[in-house]
């Protein structure tokens, strides 16, 4: 596993619905022992607002006094992980911006799948979008688990990209901290054609692709199975679209972990497809994690 040596770095936007992103990331700087950042970030606002408290309104009022309350999660912090060291940061920039400059030098970042920007009809804030596209290192939007059948795991996807072999770097690696097993998901649909020219057959054998597909994922283990003898693996190759496929999957997982742009995106685009599915659906923390090179 890539070594993690700056600190673990969680947005929070409100005392109540950051707690369980602050919670989370307290947790996971202890287990990588690291120190927690808490950090909130905004903008002062163009229309007029009363930066301390109002002449008409009760004392301690005002936008810097409510940024400053919402550095209190320090304090839950400190509660969930004892023994973690926790410092906390006022940051008068765009909260994007301003976790995605974080990120050049923390071990990972951290966000709620509400909020920080965003409306709260929204199924994930436009931030926790913006800094799980752009960030250098891992992001891990906390998403609520769900009852499933994979509790206890750790699942990863893997589709034989660049960033699916990091993603398999990251899960290995946490599954040993943990001391928790590893399901491996590959998804597959009917051949397609990638472009002007490409023949695909007309008649296919499911059973003979299925075959294919369980070699590849196999291959793509195999480096990671020696590195961590350890972690208990599972194999599942899946007929199915990938985004559903890993979005189902992570029912009761502890951990989803994918890679940050995969087949079924556009090469254009930083965040792929399956990515923004999990972020978005997935039953569990989602962890999404970029190519170094």
């Amino acid at each position: 596993m890539q070594e993690i040596t700056g600190p673990v770095v969680v947005g929070v936007d409100g005392p109540e619905p950051s707690r369980p992103a602050v919670e989370w990331a307290a947790r996971f700087a202890r287990l990588h022992q690291r120190p927690l950042l808490v950090v909130h970030a905004f903008l002062w606002p163009a229309a007029e607002a009363y930066l301390a408290s109002s002449p008409e309104g009760p004392p301690g009022g005002g936008l810097r006094a409510e940024a400053e309350r919402l550095l209190a999660a320090a304090d839950t912090a400190r509660a969930a992980a004892p023994g973690v060291e926790v410092s906390t940061e006022l940051a008068l920039q765009a909260p994007a911006a301003h976790l995605i400059t974080l990120s050049h030098s923390a071990s990972a970042i951290v966000v709620g799948h509400r909020g920080l920007g965003g409306f709260t009809g929204l199924l994930l804030g436009s931030v926790g979008v913006q800094v799980s596209a752009h960030a250098q290192c891992p992001v891990v939007v906390v998403r609520p688990s769900e009852d499933g059948t994979e509790a206890g795991q750790i699942v990863v996807g893997v589709d034989g990209s660049g960033h699916a072999d990091a993603a398999l770097e990251f899960a290995f690696g946490e599954a040993s901290l943990r001391g928790t097993g590893l399901t491996a998901i590959r998804a597959w649909t009917v051949p397609l054609s990638s472009g002007p020219g490409d023949m695909i057959p007309l008649v296919y054998d499911p059973d003979v692709l299925g075959h294919e597909e369980m070699r590849a994922l196999v291959e793509s283990l195999g480096p990671w199975r020696d590195k961590y003898p350890g972690v208990p693996v599972r194999e599942r190759v899946i007929h199915e679209l990938p985004a559903k496929a890993i979005t189902e999957a992570s029912r009761g997982a502890e951990l989803l972990v994918v890679g940050a742009r995969g087949r079924g995106g556009f090469s254009g685009l930083l965040l792929g497809s399956v990515s923004q599915a999990a972020i978005h659906h997935a039953g569990c923390p989602v962890v999404v994690v970029r190519d170094a090179r």
